[in-house]
């Protein structure tokens, strides 16, 4: 079956092809990011009106690299949220015309579970059950895994996440946007242990995280009469490696939680080099494995949303109701269920 997939949440257009049989045929993506730089910030409307003029153009791309003429779609894929509200319904309208004219199922899907599941893409995918770590921009949270559609909870931020406190911090180091990349970039020039900065919820004998705290302890440095700009790496450097002590510690509280040896680092913050080592020699100390989707497959992509169509769709999954531009601005994860109890 192949699947075309349409991402367009919030500040990347993208489009891609998947087939059961053969594989990802196309991977198409555009992203804003110049758009946006001049305002420091992702513009709604902007977004939204770019992803108009970007997909018509993608979706051609992608046919044309998979080598498909647009009758052999099996279904049409697209995330449904969260993310912006505008962005949402350009994606949505797309996807569910397209798939109405060619009389194929449209499939509405999470955007977190498109990038939960991307790992399973790569060329050594992992395996059911495990522990997922979840670390995009704006969601940060630990999972069990079953299956498709059938996750556990066992904490998330409950105030900044990891990426949100990577942007706010660059921020405050004056770096431009977007943040996140930048202040890693900046800190693998740094040198860490100058900086006393704290580990927030390190020993909250839970799984859940926040960084709200380590933002303003950054503050307090770069506020305080005595402060160097020259120093800005060394304290982009502890900064980062604070986050990733956390992240760290509690990823392998989790896997000791559940009896588990794998763990899958999804979104955008999974691309981080500095957390990447440190998880891969905390896991291969304990005999377990990490896996991480592949580095194109971090950021939003339609990749990830047009595999995660197609598992669906080959579990059996189909839309009861007519069709219908339907969005979830703010949608929880742990309300999907497995592909064959899904309804509308």
């Amino acid at each position: 079956m192949k699947v075309l997939g349409i991402e367009s949440s919030c500040d990347e257009t993208g489009v891609a092809v998947y087939d059961t049989d053969a594989g990802l045929l196309a991977h198409c993506l555009h992203s804003q990011i110049d758009l946006h730089a001049a305002y420091g910030g992702v513009v709604p409307e902007l977004a939204s009106r770019d992803h108009i003029r970007r997909l018509p153009l993608l979706i051609r791309q992608a046919l044309a690299e998979a080598g498909l003429a647009v009758g052999e779609l099996d279904a049409v894929a697209y995330t449904a949220g969260p993310g912006l509200a505008g962005a949402l319904l350009v994606g949505a309208s797309v996807a569910e015309a397209f798939a109405l004219s060619l009389g194929v199922p449209a499939l509405p899907l999470h955007h977190l579970e498109g990038h939960l599941l991307s790992p399973l893409l790569s060329a050594d995918p992992p395996a059911f059950p495990f522990v997922a770590l979840l670390v995009s921009g704006g969601h940060t949270q630990l999972m069990r895994v079953r299956g498709v559609g059938d996750y556990a909870l066992l904490g998330e931020s409950v105030d900044d996440a990891a990426g949100e406190a990577f942007d706010k911090t660059a921020k405050l180091l004056g770096l431009g946007y977007p943040g996140g990349p930048q202040l890693a970039a900046l800190a693998e020039t740094g040198a860490t242990g100058r900086f006393r900065l704290p580990r927030p919820m390190l020993r909250s004998g839970d799984l859940d995280f926040s960084f709200s705290g380590l933002k303003t302890a950054v503050l307090n440095v770069v506020s305080a009469d005595d402060w160097n700009p020259a120093d800005a790496a060394d304290l982009a450097a502890d900064f980062q490696q604070a986050v990733v002590d956390v992240l760290c510690a509690k990823s392998l509280a989790a896997l000791k939680k559940t009896g588990l040896n794998t763990l899958v680092v999804a979104g955008g913050v999974g691309a981080n080099r500095c957390l990447r080592a440190n998880l891969d020699a905390a896991l291969a100390a304990r005999g377990g494995r990490v896996h991480y989707p592949e580095p194109a497959l971090c950021t939003d992509n339609g990749a990830m949303i047009a595999f995660a169509g197609a598992l669906r769709l080959a579990a059996g999954e189909r839309r009861l109701s007519p069709p219908a531009v339907r969005i979830r601005p703010r949608w929880p994860l742990m309300e999907l269920r497995p592909p064959l109890a899904a309804a509308d």
